[in-house]
């Protein structure tokens, strides 16, 4: 485990917090949807209570090392102020300016300091200004910004998996480092999630691309009693077996590794849940993420999908047979959406499925969510407030499922 910040003493020190405030801005610059600026306050405030002056660092966007007005942190500095009742200093431009380091500088216990977009420097990602891999252009830059304080803490889910300068290069540069509550929760939930499941433990999946999650398969074989399926990536899997997939997404240079996937599951006694039936269409509008007036929707008797119609969503029968599993599965990660969810009249069956998990995590189950269309579904179902952890970060809990190293927290130190 690593040290988190009750290991450490912040009284009195500078603070530098990676925070991930990558939020989506409308056309006027308006934040709609301060979820993840929100999550950050348990870390901050109570850095505060401890006297400590707080130096928050974030990238919003793919400004692509170039300074984009539009990808200013200044509307983040408004709203975490009216988050948190009190002034947020902010200096917009450049991160590492004269300017940025002179305001840390004077930074005074109990203040807080929003650095402006770590993006707006190539460095950040361990680019050159032309935009190449330079490794050593990398730890200048994490050098420059642990200058401005003496303790980083780490509270940044969604970027822990990215060997960036402010996620995982800083912490060479600073007297001590810890994780922040947020990612302390993260690591919690997933870590004891995948190791320490109650059983049954059944894995979720979704998605278009059986490539995108060859990883998580594979390791979760290893530790789950079942696996289901949906999504697009379905098709490649029911149609290594045989059965005619339409016009549906199918990678067809999968089809192998699907049926292998399926061997390894059979062999590991885990039970892989395919669809037994879909709600099919002959059109969809997929620019304008609706479906066209003259389309054809309908449910298949079976697993076969028509020729000429592509499927958009798990069908009753399947939805039917899924339910018994969910409803019986004590520990539940859900990754992916199981039909083309934004257009909401394929959206049922995923729907539905965030449904049966809420009653499941209602019944004594412990559920685990991540992945924005998986988040966006139990919300959409009203069930969010029900699951027991939904994770911040997509790309890292993803890479987390595949036992991946994630090098913004490999960088810190264990526990002692």
């Amino acid at each position: 485990m690593k040290k988190t910040l009750a290991d450490i003493n912040v009284k009195g020190k500078k603070v530098l917090v990676r925070v991930d405030y990558n939020v989506p801005l409308n056309a006027s610059l308006q934040i709609t949807n301060d979820k993840r600026i929100a999550a950050t306050l348990p870390t901050i405030e109570y850095l505060l209570k401890k006297n400590a002056a707080v130096i928050l660092m974030s990238h919003l966007g793919r400004p692509k090392g170039k300074v984009v007005s539009e990808m200013s942190l200044k509307p983040i500095s408004v709203c975490l102020s009216e988050l948190l009742g009190k002034p947020v200093k902010f200096v917009g431009g450049d991160c590492i300016s004269a300017e940025s380091k002179k305001v840390a500088a004077d930074l005074k216990s109990g203040e807080i300091l929003l650095l402006e977009n770590l993006r707006f420097h190539p460095e950040e990602e361990g680019k050159n200004a032309a935009g190449e891999k330079v490794k050593a252009s990398m730890d200048v830059f994490a050098k420059e910004l642990a200058s401005m304080g003496e303790i980083f803490v780490q509270d940044a889910f969604g970027t822990v998996h990215r060997a960036h300068a402010s996620t995982a290069s800083i912490v060479k540069y600073v007297k001590d480092a810890a994780v922040g509550f947020l990612v302390e929760k993260e690591l919690k939930f997933l870590g004891e999630t995948i190791e320490k499941p109650a059983r049954p433990f059944l894995a979720i999946l979704g998605g278009a691309k059986v490539s995108d999650k060859i990883n998580v398969i594979e390791n979760l074989l290893n530790k789950v009693d079942a696996i289901l399926i949906g999504g697009a990536m379905a098709y490649t899997f029911l149609k290594s077996q045989g059965v005619s997939a339409g016009t549906s997404l199918v990678e067809d240079d999968k089809l192998e590794l699907a049926d292998e996937l399926l061997k390894k599951a059979k062999e590991k006694k885990v039970d892989f849940l395919l669809p037994v039936d879909h709600i099919i269409t002959n059109k969809v509008d997929f620019v304008n993420k609706q479906v066209p007036s003259d389309a054809d929707i309908k449910a298949t008797v079976d697993e076969a999908i028509s020729e000429g119609y592509m499927g958009v969503d798990v069908g009753p029968q399947s939805l039917e047979k899924f339910s018994e599993v969910v409803k019986f599965s004590k520990t539940i990660v859900w990754n992916g959406p199981l039909g083309i969810f934004e257009i909401d009249e394929f959206s049922k069956g995923t729907i539905k499925i965030a449904e049966l998990v809420a009653e499941a995590t209602d019944d004594g189950a412990i559920s685990v969510i991540g992945g924005g269309d998986s988040v966006s579904a139990v919300k959409k179902a009203g069930a969010d407030k029900r699951i027991s952890h939904i994770s911040t970060g997509g790309g890292a809990s993803l890479e987390f499922l595949e036992g991946k190293e994630l090098p913004g927290i490999a960088a810190l130190s264990d526990k002692k």
